[in-house]
């Protein structure tokens, strides 16, 4: 057979189906061997057992749609925002292949054409627009849900059963909402919070986040108080704003990179030694700011120094060395390896070591701890069938003997605190720098708690 002329191969690669800025890159998917050691750890491909709902599938997928040979139609769109983004793939890839960078690219590519299904848009254009990236209508947002849960709102539109109008993930995720704290971290921590001990290892800048800090600020707060316990002063930068994790999930890259270049500039002009980050995810996504300016010289270079700095709080404490607290906790704890801090960030022993120096505190591995919990973001939220089935096998693997389940990541704390309600379950559900904290606090008064 006559080989195509050049002319028509230039043709063909010009009419490539991703047509907007910040493309999947052919370095990335055309490293894929297609060896097939993805499809053991992929939840999705374990679920429904479509190699187009594998990693490697994907690839093919969006490499077929790079080179012009697959329109950017639902053949593409669906096993693209059917991901995780779970980045178990990466963990066991040989290749190397930036499976979570080319599915991030991909859902850009669909969000320029405007083809976002319309619950996804509407999600997008309320929460991820019209709230996260500012501060102060979160804040309001916290304050509302806070009067809504202690004013007898929620008693009252429970007993008169209004949510049963919601769909049934939208009703459990409503029910094990946390008691939403008075004020944010962000709004009531000080700007400076000298460390303990006579000598400053480093100064921390507190990433406080979005969710972290409407709901779970207490979890902010300990982690300031582990910090400067540990010899770190702690600084809380006033004007940071959301990482825009949750942008670069649904493919709002332009929205994405106005919050990076917001907090870049924000947290290096702190001058803090590190970037202290409690959520998986969010810290995932600020180790990853220079993927997202890859054709931006000046922020490229500035999106390098940043993410050099981050570091998830239990890596940075096991980095500068932390103090055993003497406290006991006697509890039966497991752990679950929230995917953005094994997978992505690849931190996996040090929330173990802090665990596992607590006395008192009976550390139990959970089988298969590693994969995906469904919360992945707002997953949950726009994929509930999918969603429901990992939660399922995550909850039958938490051993027995476990009275409570310890994590680094507040949407798996939602998810997971789903699945114990589900099954009516006495098991706590934690962030891993509480339990450290509630050791030091239970020395007494020897260290000022």
């Amino acid at each position: 057979m006559a080989k195509p002329e050049p002319q028509i191969l230039q043709m063909v690669a010009q009419e490539t189906s991703f047509k907007w800025p910040d493309a999947p890159e052919e370095d990335k998917y055309s490293v894929c061997v297609h060896c097939g050691f993805c499809l053991e750890v992929c939840p999705t491909y374990q679920e429904l057992g479509n190699e187009n709902e594998s990693p490697r599938g994907r690839v093919y997928l969006i490499k077929q749609a790079a080179e012009g040979l697959l329109p950017l139609d639902s053949s593409v769109i669906d096993p693209v925002f059917n991901c995780l983004d779970c980045r178990a793939c990466e963990t066991v890839c040989p290749s190397g292949v930036q499976v979570g960078a080319l599915i991030e690219e991909a859902r850009g590519q669909v969000h320029y054409a405007g083809q976002d299904s319309r619950l996804k848009r509407a999600v997008e254009n309320l929460f991820l627009r019209g709230i996260f990236p500012h501060p102060k209508r979160l804040r309001r947002m916290g304050k509302l849900m806070r009067v809504y849960q202690r004013s007898g709102m929620r008693t009252l539109v429970h007993r008169t059963k209004v949510l049963s109008v919601l769909p049934q993930h939208l009703r459990a995720m409503e029910a094990v909402l946390p008691n939403i704290p008075a004020e944010s971290a962000l709004a009531s921590l000080p700007e400076r919070i000298p460390a303990e001990g006579p000598q400053t290892k480093a100064t921390a800048a507190l990433f406080t986040g979005c969710i972290m800090d409407v709901m779970f600020s207490d979890i902010n707060r300990a982690t300031a108080r582990v910090s400067t316990r540990n010899g770190l002063e702690v600084v809380v930068p006033k004007e940071q704003i959301c990482c825009g994790a949750l942008q670069v999930h649904a493919g709002d890259r332009d929205m994405a990179r106005d919050m990076a270049r917001h907090n870049i500039d924000v947290f290096l002009d702190s001058g803090s030694d590190y970037i202290i980050i409690n959520a998986a995810g969010c810290g995932a996504a600020l180790k990853e700011y220079p993927e997202l300016f890859r054709d931006d010289a000046v922020y490229h270079d500035k999106a390098e120094l940043f993410s050099a700095k981050v570091r998830d709080i239990s890596e940075l404490l096991v980095e500068v060395g932390f103090e055993a607290p003497k406290g006991r906790v006697d509890r039966t704890i497991t752990y679950h390896d929230a995917c953005h801090l094994c997978h992505a960030q690849k931190v996996r022993s040090q929330p173990r070591q802090i665990l596992q120096s607590i006395p008192g505190l009976n550390l139990v591995e959970m089988p298969d701890s590693e994969r995906c919990c469904g919360s992945a973001g707002i997953y949950n939220i726009t994929h509930p069938e999918m969603a429901g089935n990992l939660l399922e096998r995550k909850m039958d693997n938490i051993p027995a003997v476990a009275d409570g389940i310890a994590m680094g990541n507040p949407g798996c704390m939602l998810q997971i605190k789903v699945g114990v309600e589900r099954r009516q379950e006495d098991l706590e559900v934690l962030h891993t720098v509480e339990l450290l904290d509630l050791a030091y606090q239970r020395e007494g008064k020897t260290h000022g708690q």
